[in-house]
This record gives structure tokens, sequence and C-alpha cells, in this order.
């Protein structure tokens, strides 16, 4: 009887391992423009619609290298704190007016006394005052499903449960803004999607320029 007992709870281990919808998803995702090249750096956020949300990250990081911000584009969840440590020789005077998070760090060189919190969903975008071509941006969204394309406009996203998710899609370049949609996930999916962008060069330091 204890043997089969045992045989009994085990067989109901696998079988609610089998069902659960707990972190069973996959989403691949491939974006390109209206040529059918690939966008890279377009930011993809999933909220889903009754699913809890995982306990975001809230540490970040964007630092000037190379007279660049590096990241170009980068992605987090409201209530990230970003450090933003300069690795250059010169000193850097980080700022932004965006109305999702206005903030300003005076002439500086290493890493900055204290990170910047950025608590409010929204498109920050980030300047240099003394350099005019550095520049770089950071969405931040309400869910820490948050992902980059890389340089084919890939984004791949593991560990979702089954749901309806709302999926939102950004690029510093879009030619207007995307419609979000509305997506199912109940097995492992890929999908395309277009997005219409002005393709550009990322800002780049002048081979001669202040600072060099």
């Amino acid at each position: 009887m204890q043997h089969y007992l045992v045989n009994l709870i085990v067989s109901l281990t696998l079988l609610l391992g089998l069902t659960s919808p707990l972190f069973a998803n996959t989403l691949s995702i491939r974006i390109t423009d209206e040529m059918q090249q690939a966008v890279a750096d377009t930011v993809v956020e999933l909220i889903p619609g009754n699913s809890d949300l995982p306990r975001p990250s809230t540490a970040g990081s964007i630092a000037q290298q190379n007279l660049t911000f590096v990241p170009f584009v980068s992605a987090y969840t409201a209530g990230t704190y970003i450090e933003f440590p300069n690795r250059d020789k010169t000193r850097h005077h980080v700022y932004s007016f965006s109305p999702a998070k206005t903030f300003e760090i005076e002439l500086y060189a290493g890493k900055p006394e204290a990170p910047v919190l950025f608590d409010k969903p929204g498109i920050v975008s980030i300047g240099c005052n003394i350099h005019d071509y550095m520049q770089a941006y950071v969405y931040i969204g309400e869910s820490p499903f948050l992902a980059i394309s890389d340089s084919e406009g890939k984004v791949h996203f593991d560990g979702l449960t089954d749901d309806t998710y709302q999926l939102k899609l950004w690029h510093p370049w879009q030619k207007k803004d995307h419609d979000s949609l509305s997506l199912v996930l109940d097995h492992d999916t890929s999908i395309d999607l277009t997005l219409a962008v002005e393709q550009k060069q990322k800002p780049k330091a002048p081979k001669r320029g202040f600072g060099n």
C-alpha cells in the first residue's frame, strides 16, 4: 500500500509539472523595416494581462566611453537606479530634459556619487552638454519583460506564462508610433514584425573633435 501511494504521488507530481503553465513559453521576434532590412536597437516590451510580474532588476548602467554613450539604447523597468560611469579621460556633463526624467550630472570624471532613479515609464533622451553629438535613449517600461533587438533584428524571451500580452515596440528613429499588439501565448511562438524607421548611423565622436 505504501509503495502504491509513493508511485501515485510521483505520477501526480510529474503530471502537474507537465500541465503547469509556469515558465512554459518562449517568444522569438524578428523586426525589419519596410525594405525588409533588420532593425537593431528596437525595444520590445511585453505586459502580461493576468500573470504576476517577476521582481525586476533595480540597477543599470550607461557609460561614457570613447566619447559616446554605451549602450546607445537601453531599457529598464520603472524604479531602476542607473549609474553613468565616465570611462573617458575628459569630463562629461550628462543631462536630460525629457518629461519621463529630468536630471543633470555636472562636469565629472570617473563615477558619480550616486545613481539616478528612473521612476516613471516613458522615453528619456540623454545628452552631454560638452559634446553635442553624444546621445543615448532609455526606455523605461512598466514591465520587466524588456528586450532590445540585436544586429539581425532579433529578440528572444524565455519563461513566459500562458497569458495575453500587450506587445509594445519602440525605436529612436521610428517614423511614427507603433500601435501595441495583443498577443496570446500558450506555446512557443515566433513572429515577424515590421517597423517603419529611418535607418541612420549611431552617434560617434568626430576624428578630430573637442575632448579627443
